[in-house]
């Protein structure tokens, strides 16, 4: 953002003195440790941050409607710290052209840094280090254009922080049946399910990670679609639940316990539907595009003729080209490193 961002600043008056900004209710959040439900965090750094400037405060607007929490930094160092404690969550990072040239070298090989987009007053100037940087997501001058690279990626990120074991069914996997198992168990009624939404709600309402109407229209629409539709959606639920099973976050599992039962008898539904459609029971062959670092592609093919267990529900298309053009080109281009493959099941497996 440089001078460019804030009227105020580049007046020459004073900027706020704390360095680092929690957006959204930090004063009511500093007696409780607020849950991170989504899959990656947003930081913003440049010394000129204002937060009463207008050009500001348009600029989280446009943000807040892909991140609901953003934290914000003036000082690089406060900056570095504050990443380097993260471990579960992958970064997004706004940063001015100016500190970028001193603090994204240092930072950019960290496994937890996602994404990097250099928000300047000089493109021309600020391209010529940052080409240089795969993580970098380009140099802009305008909120809107790192708006719209940060909704894909963000997307694509979602997607790729899937749990995929190599070791056939391993102890998390097991776990993981097993509270689903009991949690299919429990039988739904409209007054449980109205007040199993209601809880849900409130509760990301409480966190402050999730964007107000995107909560707003799960509990007002919510019977309105089916659980397919809102699971593979733009919105939190797909977030927020495959980062929950992926961490094993048993009190969010619980508190997302009936969308679960939804989800699963919504496509055992469809299963039996398909299937009654055919004279004899055949296999329903569909794709997955997904992203491999070296490492696990080498753990794949030494793996070969085992088995290999997903802790997630897994989005999927009958199409080829659209696993492959959409979801898989994209995260190879993410990291040259990277490989790709797609899945073809030849058994039938019926649901649970």
């Amino acid at each position: 953002m440089d001078k460019k961002s804030s009227k105020t600043s580049a007046a020459g008056e004073a900027k706020k003195s704390t360095s680092t900004t929690i957006i959204q209710n930090n004063a009511t959040n500093t007696c409780r440790v607020r849950r991170v439900l989504q899959n990656f965090l947003l930081i913003w750094l440049d010394a000129n941050i204002d937060e009463s400037n207008d050009d500001f405060k348009h600029s989280l607007t446009h943000l807040r409607h892909i991140v609901a929490s953003i934290t914000t930094f003036t000082d690089p160092k406060e900056c570095t710290n504050f990443l380097h404690e993260i471990q579960s969550e992958k970064v997004f990072m706004i940063v001015s052209g100016s500190l970028g040239q001193n603090i994204v070298p240092k930072i950019y090989t960290w496994s937890q840094v996602h994404s990097i987009y250099v928000f300047c007053n000089n493109r021309s100037v600020h391209e010529k280090w940052a080409k240089k940087i795969l993580k970098i997501k380009g140099v802009h001058t305008e909120i809107e254009s790192i708006c719209e690279a940060l909704k894909k990626d963000s997307a694509r990120c979602d997607r790729a922080l899937i749990s995929i074991s190599f070791r056939g069914i391993d102890a998390s996997f097991m776990y993981t049946q097993l509270i689903k198992e009991a949690l299919l168990e429990i039988d739904d009624d409209d007054a449980s399910d109205k007040k199993s939404i209601k809880d849900l709600a409130e509760y990301c309402r409480l966190q402050n990670d999730i964007a107000t109407d995107e909560i707003e229209k799960f509990e007002r629409e919510y019977h309105q679609h089916t659980p397919i539709w809102w699971y593979t959606a733009p919105f939190f639920i797909y977030t927020m639940l495959n980062r929950a099973l992926r961490l094993l976050d048993v009190d969010i599992i619980l508190k997302m316990g009936f969308f679960i039962r939804h989800l699963h008898r919504h496509i055992k539904q469809l299963y039996h539907e398909q299937q009654s459609t055919m004279r004899t029971p055949a296999v329903l062959t569909v794709y997955r595009g997904q992203g491999l670092s070296i490492q696990d592609f080498e753990k794949m093919k030494q793996s070969k003729g085992g088995f290999m267990s997903f802790n997630n529900f897994l989005s999927t298309s009958r199409d080829r080209n659209l696993s492959l053009n959409a979801f898989a080109r994209p995260a190879a281009l993410q990291d040259p490193d990277s490989v790709v493959f797609s899945s073809a099941p030849k058994s039938l497996t019926k649901p649970q």
